[in-house]
């Protein structure tokens, strides 16, 4: 494979972030008098940006209506920045992943997390300006696991690896089976990092890493070839 682009994650792979967004849900629920589950949350919700997982927990529990979504989801991010300013975001060795994989081939984001949360771990780390293409919750009008994410990334990133780019030219780096779905449905290569999920929650997926610490453009290109 001749691998020209690389288009992360954020939440679960990037960032170590999925417990927080547990708890920022599970606190503003509470005024609602729904109850969410750490295990409800990774089975059911955690593939949703944030307006999709409340209309789903809305829908399965009839605690809330649509009209309530919108409130909830600002309060969630503004426990999310609570939690956020007592935590170390960054998975080991992502950091240093970004920065090798940046000097190789154009990288992006494609991700339910809002884009304040994104560029806030990335401006903290120092990493903002190597991504050529962020994609971000409010970017999209369908999330994961539709394909829209990366396929609006994918055509960002075209503007700087040129524009015969293809999906098929590209690798996404995912943590979860929406995510890994989305990628495949948009035509991306997939590498899958258990850091969330085990191997078998997480499906088929091109590569399977334990982690982002060994990543380099040189040993993806060798592996998915």
């Amino acid at each position: 494979m001749k691998l020209r682009a690389v288009v992360f994650d954020f939440d679960g792979v990037i960032a170590n972030s999925e417990p927080l967004h547990f708890r920022a849900l599970h606190d503003v629920l509470a005024s609602t008098g729904v109850s969410l589950s750490e295990r409800d949350y990774y089975a059911r919700y955690l593939g949703f940006d944030d307006a999709g997982a409340l209309h789903a927990i809305g829908a399965d529990s009839g605690a809330f209506g649509p009209e309530q979504v919108a409130s909830l989801v600002s309060r969630k991010a503004v426990r999310f920045e609570e939690l956020e300013a007592d935590a170390g975001m960054l998975f080991p060795g992502a950091a240093d992943a970004i920065r090798r994989v940046a000097a190789s081939v154009p990288i992006g984001i494609a991700s339910g997390a809002r884009r304040d949360e994104i560029l806030r771990v990335l401006e903290a780390a120092g990493l903002t300006d190597l991504f050529a293409a962020i994609v971000a919750a409010e970017d999209v009008s369908r999330s994961k696991p539709d394909p829209a994410p990366y396929l609006l990334a994918v055509r960002l990133l075209a503007a700087v690896a040129g524009d015969s780019l293809q999906p098929g030219d590209c690798v996404a780096i995912e943590d979860s089976r929406w995510g890994l779905e989305s990628a495949r449905q948009a035509g991306l290569r997939t590498i899958a990092v258990t850091h969330t999920y085990t191997l078998a929650e997480l499906g088929a997926a091109d590569l399977v890493l334990d982690s982002l610490e060994a990543l380099d453009v040189a040993s993806l290109s060798r592996q998915l070839a």
